[in-house]
């Protein structure tokens, strides 16, 4: 059976990782992404897949793109997009969110994760979408200390902002929709970027002391001896434990759950074995900058007054006023129980974040001009549903899916990886290309495997112009047939790697 995943959330920070990884393991899916003001959803999805390539050096498969936003009724999805979803998707991975941790004009956080989480499971059950994996958050557990387990969820407890209590009340919605076969939750804690390469495309939690750190820092002037006195003062011990995970990892042991049956139906907190402290990233920042100067004077105490500590500098006063967002997160963590975890991943621990990855982690995001490096807008310079349009034969064509049951029809799905690539299922009648629908029929005979830079090699006879302003590919010229075409597939079977579905 050739069935698919319909991803959320592909375009942020997890997602990105999520959706690389999944596709290296041999997992079909289709993502859901909106347009941005720059580039159509599949431009956003190609150019993320684009740059694991330049990194991976190699290519990667195309996931079915759906254009769609989680903030509208069955995510937006038009009527044959659900009904491709119906036919394709048994399974959701739900990782779209919104980390806005206060209510906004424009009613995130809980516009997306109450209200998104809620078109999620209406498009499930519309669809028959029965197994479901859902993101949370660690921080369900709100102001609770001590010892959180993997299955405690609302004990009445306060939250420090809207973001973890809109994920609780999200939490709750999916585990109250008795339509879903099997649920399985994942808590990952704080998610910093990439343990290797430092990368990250969003810039909150750590990063954002991380820049404040940098920009600080490097704007203080060296003393006599070269290095930067940074007086700031910061009301703890220094020893409290901070519960961050690098990005890669938890999208390893996601990975590893979700491709993992015996895994599904249970929850799961991503939480590191050594949780971080401020004061290894402050150490961290000391070698990294040359500087000096952080103290840590204790917990606030009502008594303690600025005239008793002596003034208060300008580097001082600046830190606290940008660490203001993040202040209901400085007291501590509690401690993530990770027992379900460890039954499936006690191989794969949680990297620590040393004094190494910490210095990673400046430099990305020092190169990236911390998130505003320009990144280029994706040409797509492949169009092959052009083509195949094009040449399809002169058939009806008002119902798709009838053709799968068609005497005389054969079906051929191929599968084109790298850029421009995707997956698509041909039904050649009589010699020639009657119709195709997006996405590899179950129903298939079999799969053709080739990269993108075969199959443009392959159809020489096509000439494909650069793309108009609406970024679609048109044909500029072309006397291939679908005639030809067709001879040309099949032609394929025979020499190409061909995996039966």
């Amino acid at each position: 059976m050739s069935q698919y995943t319909l991803l959320t959330g592909a375009t942020g920070l997890l997602g990105r990782y999520l959706m690389r990884d999944l596709l290296q393991r041999g997992v079909r899916l289709a993502v859901l992404a909106r347009p941005s003001k720059r580039e159509s959803a599949r431009q956003r999805i190609e150019g993320i897949l684009q740059m694991w390539e330049s990194q991976l050096g190699c290519d990667l498969p195309r996931p079915v793109c759906l254009e769609g936003d989680i903030c509208s009724e069955r995510l937006g999805l038009d009527e044959q997009a659900v009904r491709w979803v119906r036919n394709h998707c048994p399974s959701m991975l739900h990782s779209a969110a919104s980390l806005s941790f206060h209510a906004e004009p424009n009613g995130e956080p809980w516009r997306s994760n109450v209200g998104g989480t809620r078109n999620m499971l209406d498009l499930c059950q519309a669809a028959g979408i029965r197994q479901l994996h859902y993101v949370s958050t660690a921080y369900v557990c709100g102001l609770r200390r001590g010892r959180i387990m993997e299955s405690d969820l609302d004990f009445g407890q306060p939250f420090r902002n809207d973001y973890e209590k809109s994920k609780l009340e999200a939490e709750t919605l999916v585990r109250q929709a008795d339509f879903l076969d099997c649920l399985t939750v994942y808590r990952p804690a704080v998610i910093a970027g990439d343990s290797i390469t430092g990368y990250t495309n969003t810039y909150h939690g750590l990063y954002m002391y991380l820049k404040l750190m940098s920009v600080l820092v490097w704007n203080t002037e060296p003393g006599p001896d070269g290095v930067r006195d940074t007086p700031v003062r910061l009301e703890m011990t220094g020893d409290e434990p901070r519960n961050i995970v690098p990005v890669d990892w938890v999208s390893e042991a996601m990975c590893r759950l979700f491709t993992t049956p015996a895994a599904h139906g249970d929850t799961y907190h991503l939480a590191p074995v050594n949780p971080i402290t401020p004061r290894q990233i402050i150490e961290a920042g000391y070698k990294y900058f040359n500087s000096r100067g952080v103290e840590f004077v204790g917990p606030p105490v009502p008594e303690r007054v600025e005239s008793e500590d002596g003034p208060i500098s300008d580097i001082d006063r600046n830190a606290h006023e940008n660490m203001h967002m993040y202040k209901e997160y400085e007291d501590s963590d509690p401690e993530f129980d990770t027992t379900n975890l460890l039954k499936f991943t006690s191989d794969l621990p949680c990297p620590d974040i040393d004094e190494v990855m910490l210095h990673r982690f400046w430099r990305y995001g020092e190169e990236d001009r911390w998130g505003k490096r320009k990144q280029p807008v994706v040409k797509l310079t492949l169009n092959i549903e052009a083509l195949l349009t094009r040449v399809r034969g002169e058939h009806d064509t008002s119902d798709t899916t009838s053709n799968c049951n068609c005497g005389g029809t054969r079906q051929i799905g191929i599968d084109i990886i790298g850029a421009g690539g995707g997956q698509w299922t041909l039904f050649l009648r009589d010699g020639n290309l009657s119709d195709f629908i997006v996405g590899i029929a179950s129903t298939s005979e079999a799969v053709v495997k080739f990269t993108s830079y075969q199959f443009t090699k392959l159809l020489d006879n096509v000439s494909l112009e650069e793309p108009s302003e609406d970024t679609k590919v048109a044909l500029a010229s072309s006397r291939l047939s679908g005639q030809s075409l067709t001879e040309t597939l099949l032609g394929l079977l025979s020499s190409s790697p061909v995996s039966m579905t």
